[in-house]
């Protein structure tokens, strides 16, 4: 076993030696644009210095990388291998040496973003305007789901996510915090506490994934069994039907907090713990300067910890 890896570690050292980094550079040139001659009137090298170069990493890894089919390159499995694996990292230190040669460590260059679907739609418009204009340097691109994304596999800087699972992969901050309340228009009286804590029927308009079970009202005897007389797949609509008085829904405090303080909808309780929202990236390496710009960003703009979003 030692020989084994005494063996793979002169291995390693050899490719490391003879690999060029600009011959690496080159060839995710051309995997990006898919061809010689793309890539060559995009970074004015010759085509047959992109072509040298690729051939000398081939040889360097002992691996064909492109092959050619009909008018165009096609990447080999251990092409797209290594374009997969070197592809952020080799944007990291292109930033890297920026940074450096510049003397300081300037956020620039595009940061993908994660985000979940309320989140997204209610508040990175006046977020992300907020943030280019301290740092024009940096373009941003803002995926909506609420999928938790790879970040690595799919190229992702940032993530912002709900409750987050814990994951050795990644680190961040908790940024803010939110609350489920129970709510219903003033129409849709409160019903009294059933004997023994048994659970109250109640019309309610719920998510469509939403699975079934009752609401214990802040922990007190109040349990309700809502029945639902309307699905959505949106909150909006879950919150417009809440106030047209169709039943009582559980949505975001922060989504519904003006219509509270209006008295369009009567807080019954909360329900659960509270629920936090965390900036994340990978931990895999040092975050780049946009990132750390953009984690100290989102801290400063919920500096209170409070969640506030348009109603």
């Amino acid at each position: 076993m030692v020989k084994t890896q005494t063996i793979l570690s002169r291995r390693n050292v050899s490719i490391q030696k003879h690999m060029n980094l600009n011959a690496l550079e080159d060839f995710l040139l051309v995997a990006t644009h898919g061809g010689l001659g793309k890539a060559s009137r995009a970074s004015g090298r010759s085509k047959a210095t992109l072509s040298r170069r690729i051939a000398d990493l081939e040889e360097a890894l002992g691996a064909r990388l492109l092959e050619r089919a009909s008018n165009r390159l096609v990447l080999t499995e251990a092409g797209q291998l290594l374009f997969t694996r070197a592809e952020d990292p080799m944007r990291e230190v292109e930033e890297a040496v920026i940074a450096t040669r510049e003397g300081l460590a300037t956020p620039r260059g595009r940061l993908r973003i994660a985000a979940p679907l309320l989140f997204a739609q209610l508040a990175f418009g006046k977020l992300g305007a907020k943030f280019l204009a301290a740092y024009p340097g940096v373009q941003l691109d803002v995926v909506a789901q609420d999928r938790a994304v790879d970040l690595i596999e799919e190229h992702f800087d940032v993530a912002v996510r709900v409750n987050p699972r814990e994951d050795s992969t990644l680190v961040g901050r908790c940024f803010a915090t939110d609350r489920l309340v129970i709510a219903a228009a003033p129409s849709v009286k409160v019903p009294r506490a059933g004997k023994a804590g048994k659970p109250v029927q109640v019309p309610a308009v719920v998510l469509s994934s939403y699975p079934s079970g009752p609401w214990s009202v802040d922990g007190r005897r109040l349990v309700i069994d809502p029945q639902p007389v309307m699905r959505a797949s949106s909150l909006f609509i879950v919150r417009d039907a809440a106030l047209a008085g169709v039943g009582v829904a559980l949505l975001p405090q922060s989504m519904v907090r003006p219509r509270l303080e209006s008295g369009e909808l009567v807080q019954w309780g909360t329900l659960g713990k509270p629920v936090e929202l965390w900036v994340l990236h990978t931990s895999r390496r040092l975050p780049s300067p946009k990132v750390r710009a953009f984690v100290d960003f989102m801290s400063a703009e919920f500096a209170d910890g409070r969640l506030e979003l348009p109603g």
